[in-house]
């Protein structure tokens, strides 16, 4: 089996408020941006993208319209504590700060706009 893409989408209640804080927080670039859906890329890597959904869509099955859990988005970025500090600026709830942890990533944890946990991470060490 191949694959020619893989996309992760999230759902939310506020599609501008989520746009702009993974904007602000990890420099997305908006690729789409409509009422019901929006679309981000990585500026440096384009391959890299992240959507946004309307909770209440059509599209979205109604057994799915609710907040997210038991799971978490991770984002890897070349430098943890930048990000970290940019969170901050944000004044975003952090639940976790920046900690090396046993398997090699630098991380801090926290939630977005639409109550997904978010592992913000970056290698650290030989393990990274």
């Amino acid at each position: 089996m191949a694959f020619n893409r893989i996309l992760t989408n999230i759902c939310s209640d506020d599609l501008p408020r989520s746009r702009d804080f993974y904007v602000e927080l990890l420099g997305f670039e908006v690729k789409f941006d409509s009422d019901w859906y929006v679309q981000l890329q990585s500026p440096a890597h384009p391959e890299i993208e992240f959507g946004i959904i309307n909770r209440t869509s059509e599209l979205v099955p109604s057994g799915f319209q609710e907040r997210p859990t038991g799971m978490y988005v991770t984002f890897v970025v070349p430098d943890v504590d930048a990000v970290f500090e940019v969170a901050q600026r944000m004044q975003l709830p952090i639940l976790q700060e920046p900690k090396n942890e046993f398997y090699g990533q630098r991380r801090f944890l926290i939630t977005d706009p639409n109550g997904c946990l978010l592992d913000i991470c970056s290698p650290w060490g030989e393990g990274g």
